[in-house]
C-alpha cells in the first residue's frame, strides 16, 4: 500500500472504529469506516490483539466526537481543519449539512485516503505536511475555525509542534484548537504493540495543556479534557479508579486553545 511508519497507524484507528461500530453496545456508529475497511486488503490481526490501542482509539473518538459536535452546534457554519487526518471519518458522523471540512495530510496518506474516501463540495483533502504553511492558502474560512490535531503531536518533536501552532497563529485571526497531547511519563513508558511494530515511536508530550503556551503565547489555554472521560463512557466500571489523580496524569488529553 506504499504506507510507512506513522502513516500505517491510520489504518489501525479506522479498523478499530469499524470494529467497535459493529459491536452490540457501540458508543458511536461509523458506517463509513465499516464500508472502507471492507474494501481494504490488509491483515488487521495485529490490531485485534492490541487492546490498549483499541481502548485508546475508542476513548479518544468518544471524547472528540462530543467536543466537536458541541462546537458545531455553537458554530453551525464553521470551518473545520483536520490536521494529519489519515483515514478519519468524523465528518461523516457529525456533518450538519452546512459545515466546511478540510483534511490535511502528507501526500502519500492523502492520496491513499482519496482512493477510499472521496471529497465532496464541502470536504476537501489537501496533500501537505502540517509543517508546510502552503496548505493555508487553500483554506476558505474567516471566523469560527476549528483545528483538530488528533494522534499526531506525540510523534513529532517540540519544534515541529511549535511550527504547527505558529502556522495557525500567523494565518488565522481567531480560532479554536483541539490537540491531543500525551504526558511525558506515557511517552517514555507506553508501548502499543501494533504501533511499535509499524516503527512509529512516541517522542514528545507535556503534562498540562497550558505548557503549550510556551510554544506560542498568542493562544489562550481554555482547558484539558482527559481521555478517561471517554473510557468511562465505553467501560463504566473504570470510573472506580479513573478519578485518581495519579492515574489520570498518565492518560492522553485534548488540550483546548483559543485565540
Amino acid at each position: 500500500m506504499n504506507l510507512e511508519g506513522v502513516e500505517k497507524t491510520m489504518l489501525l484507528t479506522l479498523y478499530t472504529k469499524a470494529k467497535h461500530s459493529q459491536q452490540k453496545n457501540h458508543k458511536f456508529f461509523d458506517f463509513k469506516a465499516i464500508d472502507v475497511i471492507s474494501e481494504i486488503d490488509y491483515d488487521f490481526s495485529i490490531a485485534d490483539k492490541d487492546y490498549q490501542m483499541q481502548w485508546g482509539v475508542i476513548s479518544r473518538t468518544i471524547v472528540l466526537d462530543d467536543m466537536v459536535s458541541k462546537y458545531i452546534r455553537s458554530h453551525p457554519r464553521c470551518t473545520i481543519v483536520n490536521i494529519a487526518s489519515g483515514m478519519d471519518t468524523r465528518y461523516n458522523r457529525l456533518d450538519n449539512g452546512i459545515i466546511k471540512w478540510y483534511n490535511v495530510d502528507l501526500e502519500n496518506s492523502a492520496n491513499f485516503r482519496l482512493n477510499y474516501i472521496k471529497d465532496s463540495n464541502r470536504v476537501k483533502t489537501l496533500a501537505y505536511s502540517a509543517m508546510d504553511p502552503s496548505w493555508v492558502s487553500e483554506i476558505d474560512a474567516t471566523d469560527d475555525v476549528l483545528f483538530i490535531i488528533e494522534g499526531l503531536s506525540m510523534y513529532l518533536t517540540e519544534e515541529d509542534n511549535k511550527r504547527i501552532l505558529n502556522i495557525i497563529d500567523e494565518n488565522f485571526k481567531s480560532c479554536t484548537v483541539f490537540t491531543e497531547i500525551m504526558p511525558p511519563v506515557s511517552v517514555k513508558n507506553v508501548k502499543e504493540k501494533s504501533v511499535e511494530e509499524m516503527d512509529a515511536k512516541f517522542i514528545w508530550g507535556v503534562q498540562k495543556g497550558h505548557e503549550l503556551l510556551k510554544l506560542n503565547s498568542n493562544f489562550k489555554w481554555i482547558k484539558d479534557v482527559n481521555l478517561f472521560d471517554g473510557m468511562n463512557v465505553y467501560k463504566p466500571i473504570t470510573k472506580l479508579f479513573t478519578w485518581i489523580p495519579f492515574i489520570r496524569s498518565k492518560m492522553d488529553y485534548i488540550a483546548v486553545l483559543q485565540k
